[in-house]
């Protein structure tokens, strides 16, 4: 591993706290991104020569998911070494090309950091499995067997099936909220939480400018390991795990969620601080999602983002839909900051769960730019990628494996990036991908679509300029919250002025009155719809963005 050097003096100028707040970030899968050796798999100098891309799109930020030494039972989400790059990926050194590469065109780097679990190959585990009295032996959340050699109590485990496992050094059960191969670190040893908070230190070092954090509300278990209760079956949804999955039976209040969480979420800010680093959770829960992320983003001693599953879930997304999770939002998370995703790497691409058209795609991607919060825009989707079907056989993830064919895994939305529809393998490699090209994408790769004024990459960059354009929706109140029918409608209001927007998520044409006032076209190329006689009359998946003049 390379010696540690300080590269804060590639932090972006300005030093702006507050640049996390409207951002837009792109999120990099970075086995599938670009291939620069040949291998099969996308690393780190691939990200580099690809940033370019990126920029093009008028982001504000990249998050890189997990590219930690690891061996890769949940492709990086079980890491071995915190502080080095998985020799799949490249080097220290590369990362360290992607953080001054990303700099110098403007883009802030996040990371995605993992401190929920290690792999079971990290030295931690390694020392604390050995025995009830070594250094570590208390690292992680290790507990006897009942009377009857069963499990502790009833906790489930993501990936399905219980969560724990037996360990024949110890003779005892350790708790694995995912894989068996993920041990879940004792957030209740001080010693844990402080290494973990030196992870952080050192990537910070380097440059970063913040984090993803995976499992937010995983990190904190029950000390009293009290059983789960169960689940009232009209309370279960798919937004965490399938149905076929008995996890979705339990009320998961011990497992994660506890509220000792929030002090090491003070600690970790603190650590960020001096750095104007932002972070944004993932909170994993499928009833609190929204409450959680409120708690955990409610003043300026926590984290700065979170995001829930609401817009990653199955249900389709509609105009009543989103009124009612904004208004949730507005109840308890008043204080909060939302970042809202529609596909990322964990869920079956949005293009495909919602079964869109492309200019429903078009209207989504204004509508993401036009809510109250940050945004996170996953690789593909700026191309309208669909979801791949694979063969069984083809299937890398073990969590699709596990529930085939019910449930298909994660492998659909994590095919390679799709840069040229004259290449096989579309540009991410000379050597056979670690998941096929989905044959399907190569006529939306980039090059084809940087050829047709038509296509759906214009409109993601006129999207994210027109939020540029318009700071007010970025960071503005969100006003007037309603929908009639299919029509969503809602006012973004600021210092800089209001914007009013309006969108027709139907199939039928619709009209809307205008509200009181003069209102007059946004400037923008995306096609938005002009008043008639202070009414908008909006076809099918049109939207009207109106600015207020003065009287």
């Amino acid at each position: 591993m390379n010696m540690q050097t300080d590269f804060s003096n590639t932090q972006l100028a300005g030093g702006d706290a507050d640049w996390w707040r409207g951002a837009v970030i792109y999120q990099i899968y970075p086995r599938s991104f670009q291939d620069s050796t040949g291998g099969g798999t996308g690393d780190l100098r691939g990200i580099v020569e690809r940033l370019p891309h990126i920029q093009s799109l008028g982001v504000d930020a990249i998050w890189i998911s997990p590219f930690f030494t690891s061996p890769m039972k949940d492709f990086g989400y079980d890491v071995s070494d915190y502080r080095d790059v998985d020799p799949m990926f490249g080097t220290i050194g590369d990362f360290d090309a992607i953080v001054a590469r990303a700099h110098d065109l403007g883009l802030r780097v996040m990371i995605d950091l993992v401190l929920s679990h290690t792999s079971d190959e990290h030295p931690w585990f390694k020392e604390s499995q050995q025995s009830t009295d070594n250094k570590r032996h208390n690292w992680y959340v290790w507990a006897d067997a009942k009377p009857d050699g069963t499990p502790p109590n009833n906790w489930l485990s993501v990936f399905g099936g219980s969560a724990w496992a037996w360990d024949t050094r110890r003779c005892q059960y350790y708790l694995h909220n995912f894989l068996p191969s993920q041990p879940d670190l004792n957030f209740h040893e001080p010693e844990v939480q402080e290494a973990l908070l030196d992870v952080a230190r050192f990537w910070l070092e380097r440059g970063v400018d913040g984090f993803r954090l995976d499992t937010i509300n995983f990190y904190v278990h029950d000390q009293q390991l009290r059983n789960n209760p169960a689940l009232p079956p009209e309370e279960r949804n798919e937004a965490i795990a399938p149905a076929v999955n008995p996890y979705n039976h339990q009320n998961h209040i011990y497992s994660k969620n506890r509220p000792e969480n929030i002090d090491f979420l003070r600690k970790l800010r603190a650590v960020m601080a001096p750095y104007n680093a932002a972070a944004v959770g993932e909170v994993g829960d499928a009833q609190r999602g929204l409450e959680i992320m409120g708690q955990y983003t409610a003043g300026d001693d926590l984290m700065q983002m979170c995001y829930a599953f609401e817009f990653l879930a199955k249900d389709q997304l509609t105009a009543g839909r989103v009124v009612d999770v904004m208004r949730k939002v507005d109840e308890v998370a008043p204080d909060g900051w939302p970042c809202w995703a529609f596909s990322n790497h964990d869920v079956m691409r949005h293009a495909s769960r919602w079964d869109l058209t492309e200019d429903a795609e078009r209207a989504l991607i204004v509508l993401l730019m036009c809510l109250r919060g940050s945004a996170c825009i996953y690789q593909g989707e700026e191309l309208g990628l669909h979801e791949a079907d694979l063969a069984f056989e083809d299937l890398q993830d073990p969590y699709g494996i596990r529930f085939w064919p019910e449930f298909k895994g994660r492998d659909g939305c994590r095919t390679p990036m799709v840069w040229d529809s004259g290449n096989r393998n579309a540009g991410f490699s000379e050597g056979k991908p670690w998941l096929p090209v989905y044959s399907e994408h190569l006529p939306r790769s980039v090059a084809a679509q940087e050829e047709d004024p038509n296509a759906l990459l214009h409109s993601y960059r006129a999207a994210i300029a027109l939020r540029k354009a318009y700071p007010v929706l970025a960071t503005g109140k969100m006003a007037d919250l309603m929908r009639d029918g299919d029509v969503l409608r809602f006012t973004r209001q600021g210092k800089t002025g209001s914007v009013f927007c309006v969108f027709n998520m139907g199939e039928d044409a619709n009209s809307v009155d205008l509200p009181n006032g003069n209102w007059g076209a946004v400037e923008t190329n995306l096609g938005t719809v002009a008043p008639e006689h202070r009414q908008l009359k909006l076809g099918p998946w049109q939207f009207s963005l109106l600015q207020k003049e003065q009287d």
